[in-house]
């Protein structure tokens, strides 16, 4: 796997996540930039990049780039991109973002039009290279660059492709803050164990291979999530006890406005983010 140049604008915990899953898969080193304003951060990135190209100014890392993948955050994205306009005219190249809430469209004008723009939202996993990240192509990408990003998102875990940006949206709900579901899932179960009278660790433990076991089975049986559930629900049985009782709570409707609630969230952000880079 080699596209030429890639910089990476920003080099936070995706960005090295990102970095690392490139090396990894046998990237060139010495193709891979990534832009850092923090000298500790900057030795960091030397330290777990070997024979990555860490320099301080965006302008060095972006120059002739095949590839520029901004992961800055999302409040500042468009003070960071209108800068590298002149830069990123010249050699014209795949822009990948991972700030979430920002279009397509602004990336693409704050750098000057015309631009391949593809946007990822990755999820916390992806630290791990245990994530999942879905992937938005705006009409300016060829296939040949929509197969480079895949290829680099890929590093660190698989890629749903969705065919409109209002879909990224969703994908932020229910993945990008997914993570999150769960680790409130898993405290939840905890702290009732506790409270039942089982050890701290014990409880941790049984909720843990509880969660990682149930995942694998939802991912390799084939079957329907209510068929899974009715699998374990036997009738006058203790889940049928604990589900009984959340249905009496209207809990999947709650959950489901929550879920929506995230994703209006990302719609307000984007809209944000737009106001914002108009008024630079």
């Amino acid at each position: 796997m080699d596209y030429g140049k890639v910089a990476y604008v920003g080099g936070g915990n995706m960005a090295r996540a990102l970095a690392g899953g490139m090396l990894a898969a046998g990237y060139e080193p010495g193709h891979l930039w990534i832009s850092e304003p923090a000298a500790e951060q900057r030795a960091r990135l030397a330290e777990e990049l070997p024979g990555a190209m860490i320099v301080e100014g965006n302008d060095d890392a972006v120059r002739d780039a095949e590839c520029v993948l901004l992961a800055v955050k999302p409040q500042i994205l468009a003070d960071v991109c209108k800068p590298l306009a002149p830069i990123v005219q010249q050699s014209r190249p795949l822009i990948i973002s991972i700030a979430a809430g920002v279009r397509a469209r602004d990336i693409e004008d704050w750098l000057g039009g015309s631009l391949p723009v593809v946007r990822v939202m990755p999820n916390q996993p992806a630290l791990l290279r245990l994530g999942i990240s879905g992937l938005y192509a705006n009409e300016h990408t060829s296939g040949h660059q929509l197969r480079a990003a895949t290829n680099i998102i890929s590093t660190t875990g698989p890629v749903v492709k969705v065919a409109s940006e209002e879909d990224i949206d969703a994908v932020t709900a229910v993945s990008g803050t997914g993570p999150a579901y769960f680790y409130l899932l898993v405290d939840m179960l905890v702290k009732s164990a506790v409270d039942l009278g089982l050890d701290y660790d014990d409880a941790v433990t049984l909720v843990l291979e509880t969660a990682r076991g149930a995942g694998e089975m939802a991912e390799q049986s084939g079957e329907t999530m209510d068929s899974l559930i009715a699998r374990v629900r036997s009738p006058g049985g203790t889940t049928a006890a604990a589900f009984d009782y959340l249905d009496g709570t209207d809990f999947r409707a709650i959950f489901s406005a929550a879920v929506t609630a995230a994703r209006d969230r990302a719609v307000e952000l984007a809209d944000r983010a737009h106001e914002h880079g108009k008024d630079q």
